[in-house]
C-alpha cells in the first residue's frame, strides 16, 4: 500500500467531513436565510479566505495550459450547478437521506467512466451498478411520499459531482488546487449573488451568521481535500472512502436536527455501499492483473 494512496484516502475521509458539516451548518443558516443569500454570504467569506490562503501559499494564478482551461471551466460550471442542486434539496430532505443518496457516486462514477470514456467494466460490476441503483431507488422511494422534486434534485447533484471529479482528474499536476477551489467559488459565490437579487436580507442574529461562518470554514477544507483526494492515489482505493460521509450524516442528523434514517433508508444505504465496495475491490483486481500480469505457472518456471 504506497504512501500516495494512504494520503489520497485521508484526503478523501478529511473532505467527507468537512463537507458533511458543511451541509449540516447550511441547513441550520437557511433556516433563518434565504438558500441564495446563504450561499452568497457564505461564499464571500469562504473566497476571501481561500484567495488569502492561496496568496501566501504563492499559487493565485489563473493562468491555466491550454489543455487544462476546458476542465478548469467544465469542474468551476459543475462545482455551481451541484450546489444549487445539493442545497436546495438539502432543505427540504433529511442530511441522513440525502447523503446516503450521494454514496451512489462511486457506482455512478464507474458508469460514466464506461459510458463516456470507454473503460471496460464486466459484467460483474455492471450487475454491482444495477444493484447499488436499486438500492437508491429504496431510498427516493419513487411512488411514496417522500419521493418528491427535491430527491431528483438530490440525483442530479450526483451527476454534476460526477462530473466535476472527473474534470478534476483530467487537470496536469502544474495547476495549483487552491487556484480551482478558488474559481469554484467565486463561481458559487457570483451564482449566488445573482440569484439573490431582489431578495429582502432579513436581520442577521448569531444563529444564522454562526453557521454560516463555520460553513465557510468547513467548505474550504472540503474544496481542498477533495481536489487533494483525486489527484492523488488511485481511484479505486481512495474513492470508496467517501463512504464516511454516511457516518458523519447519521450524526450529525441525530444530534443537531433529531433525524433517524427509517428502515428502507438503512437497506438502501447498505445495498449501495456494499455494492460500491464490491465494485472497487473489482477495480483493484483488475488494476493489479494489469500491472504485474498472470503469476507464470510451475512447468514455465
Amino acid at each position: 500500500m504506497d504512501s500516495d494512496n494512504l494520503r489520497g484516502a485521508l484526503f478523501m475521509a478529511i473532505s467527507m467531513a468537512a463537507f458533511t458539516l458543511n451541509d449540516a451548518m447550511m441547513k441550520l443558516a437557511t433556516a433563518e436565510l434565504p438558500l441564495f443569500t446563504a450561499i452568497f454570504l457564505r461564499g464571500i467569506l469562504a473566497s476571501v479566505l481561500i484567495a488569502a490562503l492561496a496568496w501566501s501559499q504563492g499559487a493565485l494564478t489563473f493562468r491555466f495550459s491550454r489543455g487544462d482551461r476546458p476542465f478548469v471551466a467544465l469542474r468551476t460550471f459543475a462545482e455551481a450547478a451541484t450546489t444549487v442542486c445539493f442545497l436546495t434539496a438539502l432543505m427540504h430532505m433529511p442530511l441522513a437521506n440525502i447523503s446516503a443518496i450521494l454514496q451512489s457516486l462511486p457506482l455512478a462514477v464507474t458508469f460514466a467512466a464506461a459510458l463516456f470514456l470507454g473503460e471496460k467494466v464486466g459484467w460483474r460490476r455492471w450487475s454491482a451498478i444495477l444493484i447499488g441503483f436499486a438500492g437508491v431507488m429504496l431510498i427516493v422511494r419513487p411512488g411514496s411520499e417522500g419521493f418528491n422534486i427535491y430527491a431528483v434534485l438530490a440525483l442530479v447533484a450526483v451527476a454534476f459531482i460526477v462530473l466535476r471529479d472527473m474534470a478534476t482528474r483530467k487537470l496536469s499536476p502544474d495547476v495549483p488546487s487552491l487556484s480551482v477551489a478558488l474559481l469554484a467559488s467565486l463561481a458559487v459565490t457570483a451564482l449566488g449573488g445573482v440569484m439573490s437579487v431582489g431578495t429582502p436580507l432579513p436581520d442577521l442574529t448569531l444563529w444564522s451568521v454562526g453557521p454560516l461562518v463555520l460553513a465557510a470554514l468547513f467548505l474550504i477544507a472540503g474544496y481542498i481535500f477533495i481536489i487533494l483526494a483525486m489527484r492523488v492515489g488511485d481511484v479505486a482505493f481512495v474513492s470508496p472512502f467517501r463512504y464516511t460521509a454516511l457516518v458523519w450524516a447519521i450524526g450529525l442528523g441525530l444530534l443537531l436536527f433529531n433525524e433517524w434514517p427509517d428502515a428502507w433508508t438503512w437497506a438502501g444505504s447498505a445495498i449501495v455501499v456494499a455494492t460500491g465496495i464490491f465494485t472497487f475491490y473489482r477495480e483493484q483486481s483488475a488494476a493489479r492483473r494489469a500491472r504485474f500480469g498472470a503469476r507464470p505457472s510451475v512447468a514455465s518456471r
